[in-house]
């Protein structure tokens, strides 16, 4: 009897045993798919990462920028791509949440189509106001938007986490704003520094310089945890408001159905790269939490993302087709 149980064990190890991809990967550099233009902020935090990971595997990740479609083009690459290990993605927020909340036309399924390896890291959203603004707090500007009615919302653009920020900020406190898409962060900045629109949310990163220089206003920060580089302003739960945490999330995902010993292999390697101080010392000068966790909780975590996101859409009544 027990050599019959030994026979079945054998049999049901004997492909994993053979299988080239856990014997040997990598036997060759790895292609890393950055589903944006280089010098972004995806793009300079994969090339934190990709060198300390291919030291550690014995191969290069070679950085392969596809930008098109907000992500969508280079993240449909990389779903088409063989499950063997040697094509990854490394993207973020926009194509792996926002975007499929918002169309229905995507030619990939973030869920379906990959296999997450690690979250990398978090850029929290930070509410700004002009420095004329009446309201010093989160909760003098609710209330000054209810007495005014609608508020003037700039964003970066249509689908930006900023916009979704805004959004879900009204959904949770029952304010009004009116949207008004930019194109690109800097202008939106300008008018809010000018005081030609009420109230936006921006990345941390892009946002923290012109906090500091006393150029705007900063209110709350759309995180958990208060940014270690500017630790007066207050998280939104502290400043009384729940639920409506945002931010520009990057993570490594490669196509669904790669084996999952070189899935682990790769948590392993890039969660100890992360841990350097080198990389550390990048992620806090482009005001990024580390985060760093399991394929499972990066996998539940998109999902979640998404799922956040297209509440955020109905209940805001936004079109995909929006211009």
């Amino acid at each position: 009897m027990k050599s019959k149980h030994l026979l079945a064990l054998g049999a049901l190890l004997l492909p994993v045993l053979q299988s080239p991809a856990l014997a040997a990967w990598p036997e060759r550099p790895i292609r890393l798919i950055v589903p944006f233009a280089p010098g972004g902020n995806v793009d300079l935090t994969a090339r934190a990462i990709a060198p300390g990971m291919g030291e550690s595997l014995g191969r290069n990740l070679i950085i392969d920028n596809r930008a098109g479609a907000g992500g969508a083009l280079g993240a449909e690459i990389a779903a088409n791509a063989q499950a063997d290990g040697y094509t990854l993605l490394f993207s973020s927020t926009g194509s792996l949440t926002i975007a499929p909340a918002v169309s229905n036309k995507l030619r990939y399924d973030p869920v379906k189509d990959f296999s997450a390896v690690s979250l990398a890291s978090n850029v929290p959203v930070i509410m700004l106001v002009p420095l004329s603004a009446p309201a010093k707090t989160v909760k003098e500007f609710i209330a000054h938007a209810r007495a005014r009615g609608e508020l003037i919302m700039g964003s970066s653009g249509n689908f930006s986490t900023g916009r979704m920020a805004g959004e879900l900020f009204q959904g949770i406190t029952g304010t009004k704003f009116t949207h008004v898409p930019y194109k690109g962060g800097g202008p939106a900045m300008l008018d809010l520094i000018g005081g030609r629109i009420d109230v936006m949310f921006d990345q941390i990163s892009s946002a923290i310089s012109h906090v500091k220089a006393g150029k705007v206003r900063a209110l709350g920060v759309n995180a958990v945890n208060r940014s270690p580089q500017l630790t007066e302003v207050p998280t939104m739960k502290e400043a009384g408001v729940s639920g409506v945490e945002a931010g520009t999330f990057t993570a490594l995902l490669a196509p669904a159905k790669t084996p999952a010993a070189v899935i682990r292999r790769l948590n392993e390697d890039m969660n100890k790269v992360m841990r350097t101080p080198q990389v550390q010392q990048i992620f806090e000068r482009y005001s990024a939490e580390m985060i760093g966790n399991t394929p499972a909780a990066s996998q539940a975590y998109i999902k979640a993302e998404i799922e956040k996101w297209r509440r955020v859409v109905k209940t805001a009544k936004i079109k995909g087709d929006d211009a």
